[in-house]
């Protein structure tokens, strides 16, 4: 049985990407992998959008937020922490375990936070030197306004915003620089198109002045030493040279289709998929919907956990559920990364046929046709 991985990370990878890291393994301290990195690198900021060199890690997504919390922040600190979702409670989870006293903005699973909430945390809380936020909430396809928070956290000199942008960066516009974001975290298998196991960090010049006074543990995940090495074309540690291989040919991807079409794709992608849920008869579960990943209600009657074992074990088809109380409550249809239209169409029509194994009534076909009218639609505008 043919298999479809639709899920939000990992992400399937491009044949050319499979390719390249197929090639004899690098040296890290040869001049070959310097030219790598530094290709990887100017790639990196063009994606970022950002004059920052932003710096490579080898771990997942979760090791660049772990240093955005170790490199910037010190004993006694008290950090603003934005949950509504899981994504958001790692951030707060991360900074308890280095003793950070944390103010939780809790917002709604499925909806965005309000940037007034975050201005009233910051000032009612004197000693806050960080705010945390999840640009995009995978596990409720949610989207969260970046652009507003960075408009509250830039008018206090003494507090840095730091952003979990794994499932944003390489989907539509975040401007590094432009919003004044100044810890940003990106993992490499999303938009990046590639397998898990590599991280990037991009760090504001507000955000490297508060490293001068972080006192919290840290040695593998030291920002600063890594920054140094990386301004030579090296990395303080052995890399996962193949994967950076891989990043070096995603990004020529990336530049090859230019920003504003992989911006469009994505776009396309996400509006053919949301409006998939009229004919499908589900509801939309969150209410500021991004264009990483789509997340459907269950109907009742109906678990969603079934969907899911369903759609992989007779279809081939792998989306993803709802995590904690939204088990069993919610699907999620991812499209980041190197995904068409036809893979939208593929997970819709696994949808349909699923949701009818199971009892569901639903007509075969209406939410293929409301998907590919879309499609038709954004490929006329």
């Amino acid at each position: 049985m043919k298999e479809y991985l639709l899920t939000a990370g990992p992400t399937p990878v491009p044949e050319r990407v499979l390719l390249a890291m197929a090639r004899p393994i690098l040296y890290h301290r040869a001049p070959a992998f310097t030219e790598c990195l530094r290709e990887v690198q100017e790639g990196l900021k063009w994606l970022m959008q950002t004059k920052q060199q932003p710096i490579v890690l080898t771990g997942s997504g979760t090791i660049a937020m772990d240093a955005a919390v170790c490199n910037f922040l010190r004993t006694g600190d008290k950090a603003v922490v934005i949950r509504g979702g899981k994504f958001g409670e790692r951030w707060g989870k991360i900074c308890e375990a280095y003793g950070i006293a944390c103010v939780y903005v809790d917002v709604e699973w499925g909806k965005s936070v309000d940037a007034k909430d975050v201005a009233a945390a910051i000032e009612a809380n004197p000693g806050v030197r960080a705010v945390y936020a999840t640009a995009c909430e995978t596990s409720t396809a949610t989207k969260h306004d970046i652009e507003a928070i960075a408009k509250v956290v830039r008018q206090h000199d003494d507090v840095i915003l730091c952003v979990d942008a794994i499932t944003a960066i390489g989907v539509y516009d975040v401007p590094v620089d432009k919003w004044g974001l100044d810890v940003v975290a990106v993992g490499s298998q999303k938009a990046l198109m590639l397998p898990p196991g590599l991280a990037a960090v991009s760090v504001s010049e507000k955000a490297w002045k508060a490293n001068e006074r972080a006192n919290l543990p840290r040695f593998y995940l030291d920002l600063r030493r890594e920054q140094k090495a990386q301004e030579k074309g090296e990395t303080a540690f052995t890399p996962a040279v193949s994967l950076i291989v891989g990043l070096r040919e995603s990004l020529r991807m990336l530049k090859e289709e230019t920003l504003d079409g992989v911006f469009l794709r994505h776009e396309r992608l996400a509006k053919a998929t949301r409006a998939a849920s009229g004919g499908l008869g589900l509801d939309l579960f969150s209410s500021s919907p991004v264009n990483s990943v789509t997340a459907f209600r269950v109907p009742a009657g109906i678990d969603g956990t079934a969907v899911i074992i369903q759609m992989r074990s007779r279809y081939g088809i792998t989306i993803a559920g709802g995590q904690d109380h939204l088990k069993g409550k919610i699907v999620r249809i991812a499209h980041v990364g190197y995904y068409s239209q036809f893979d939208i169409i593929t997970a819709i029509s696994g949808l349909e046929m699923t949701l009818s194994d199971l009892g569901f009534s639903i007509r075969p076909g209406a939410g293929v046709a409301a998907a590919q009218a879309t499609f038709a639609e954004t490929r006329r505008a």
